[in-house]
């Protein structure tokens, strides 16, 4: 019996190897962790339990049956806990051919992807892997078609994270693409279709790695990323703490964690956060940060569409995502990149049944050639369709302006907010002053123009037109934010909505 124990852990001992000393060692080198490395980071210490460690591939073409066969074929997998909450892992190992996917590899992470929709637990994808497993031809594909099919069955049903650690291309961006978050960590990962080299044939253009796909790029210009991290380390622990903000599933609500933040706290800094001058910015997240439990925003694709903010953030220990004009950038407008961004996000949290609150200080669409020729209309229909479909708690504070159509995009209550709330400082109407009364008395001298638009802004830039009308359910003063949205959270919480049948939504994609 004692020979056999020893044989098993001999064969252990083997597997946890990977690829051998030398490639961990050239890993290192490069500034990465290993696959098991990263998992023990990610997960609580000793939570890990390993699935499928000994599974090796089956290709006998091209001299693979007569090559070096390592346990486990590319791919670690398995569950663990995070702060105590269950969730399911498979992470790509670099050391072994390269973390490329086969046949057999495929199989492992489809196991994992059916056991977390099974229990209804999150899971979450470490890549570093240079693709598909070219000697065994079209298995590979068949398999990350089966991956690809089973991202799609448990999209809205349990979160899916994938994080770049590593090269991640061809078939193997597909999957990452489906799940709910993508990060990145800079320098040591990127992404592509293809590659530099096939890149510089078909179109003869010369672009490095990082040019071409690196954390840079997709956290800025494709928004692929949600989030880059400076390495291996800060991206797990990052991931910890998105983790605990998530729900498991769709149906098991938001997470509760304990909170010493009275949820009825006044900041009295916030009645003078507006400046005097309506052209002046002021930083939303100041807002957000005194807003939300001990000042603990997660803040969402930072880095792209500035212009808008979205993230998560706890009220009263529960989860809510946050939507938030920016006006330090672009005055806060809406363009077809924030449309894009913060309808993903809103669609995100109402498949998960997280609240939303949505604060507005927008002075409109973005106007001209580049805004229309690039779809703005369908773009900004996007989160139009977002928040008119969701169902979750949404509450609406308009902090400032609220200008045009975007008033109505923006969480009114005409498209289904359930609580919207306005500072005395907020300006709601069609546009500006200056530019609506040029319109309504065209021709009139500058002196009349400048008389007029006195009486506009006293009459139409206030929430008070609204709020007759029950637009607005109340005029807040600022430093009570906290509280009013903490108490009409609470008494959202039994929302209830129902939506006649249909298979599925044709949104503006």
């Amino acid at each position: 019996m004692r020979d056999i124990l020893d044989q098993l852990e001999d064969r252990r001992a083997q597997a946890r190897l990977g690829g051998g000393t030398k490639r961990i060692e050239a890993q290192h080198a490069k500034g990465k962790l290993t696959a098991r490395e990263r998992i023990e980071l990610l997960l609580d210490h000793g939570s890990f339990e390993e699935f499928d460690m000994f599974v090796q591939h089956r290709c006998v073409d091209f001299g693979m049956d007569k090559g070096e066969k390592i346990p486990g074929d590319g791919v670690v997998t398995g569950w663990g806990t995070v702060n105590g909450r269950k969730v399911f892992v498979f992470a790509k190992d670099f050391t072994v051919l390269g973390g490329s996917l086969s046949e057999t590899h495929a199989q492992k992470v489809g196991k994992i992807q059916e056991m977390a929709l099974r229990m209804r637990a999150p899971i979450i994808g470490l890549y570093d892997s240079g693709g598909a497993r070219i000697q065994e031809g079209v298995a590979s594909l068949a398999g990350y078609a089966d991956i690809f099919k089973r991202n799609v069955t448990a999209s809205g049903v349990i979160p899916q994270i994938s994080v770049i650690m590593g090269p991640c291309a061809g078939g193997d961006v597909y999957s990452p693409a489906m799940t709910d978050f993508i990060f990145m960590v800079r320098d040591t990962s990127y992404m592509y279709v293809t590659g530099p080299d096939v890149v510089k044939t078909v179109t003869n253009e010369i672009v490095t790695h990082e040019e071409l796909g690196g954390a840079s790029i997709h956290t800025t210009k494709s928004s692929i990323s949600d989030g880059a991290f400076d390495n291996d380390v800060e991206a797990l622990l990052q991931i910890r703490r998105l983790i605990d903000f998530l729900p498991a599933n769709n149906l098991d609500g938001v997470p509760e964690w304990p909170s010493e933040d009275d949820p009825l706290r006044r900041d009295a800094s916030l009645d003078t956060l507006i400046p005097d001058n309506a052209n002046q910015p002021y930083d939303m997240k100041e807002l957000i940060g005194k807003i939300v439990d001990e000042g603990d925003f997660y803040e969402l694709s930072a880095k792209h569409a500035g212009n808008i903010i979205t993230g998560f953030g706890r009220i009263e220990g529960r989860t809510v995502g946050i939507v938030a004009n920016q006006p330090m950038v672009l005055a806060g407008v809406l363009d077809s990149d924030a449309s894009r961004k913060a309808a993903r996000f809103v669609r995100y949290c109402d498949a998960f049944e997280i609240p939303i609150v949505t604060f507005v200080d927008v002075p409109g669409f973005l106007p001209g050639t580049a805004q229309e020729y690039g779809g703005l209309i369908k773009h900004g229909a996007k989160l139009l369709f977002a928040y008119s479909q969701a169902t979750v708690p949404l509450v609406t504070c308009i902090t400032r302006k609220a200008f045009g159509g975007a008033y109505d995009v923006m969480a009114s209550k005409h498209i289904g907010g359930d609580v919207n709330y306005a500072w005395p400082t907020a300006q709601i109407a069609v546009m500006g002053a200056k530019g609506a009364v040029e319109i309504i008395f065209r021709g009139g001298t500058p002196e009349e123009i400048e008389q007029r638009t006195k009486e506009y802004e006293a009459r139409f830039l206030s929430p008070f037109v609204a709020a007759e009308r029950g637009y607005i359910d109340e005029v807040i003063m600022p430093h009570s934010t906290r509280a009013r949205i903490s108490r009409a959270l609470a008494m959202l919480r039994t929302k209830k909505v129902e939506q006649p049948w249909r298979k599925h939504d044709n949104m503006p994609l």
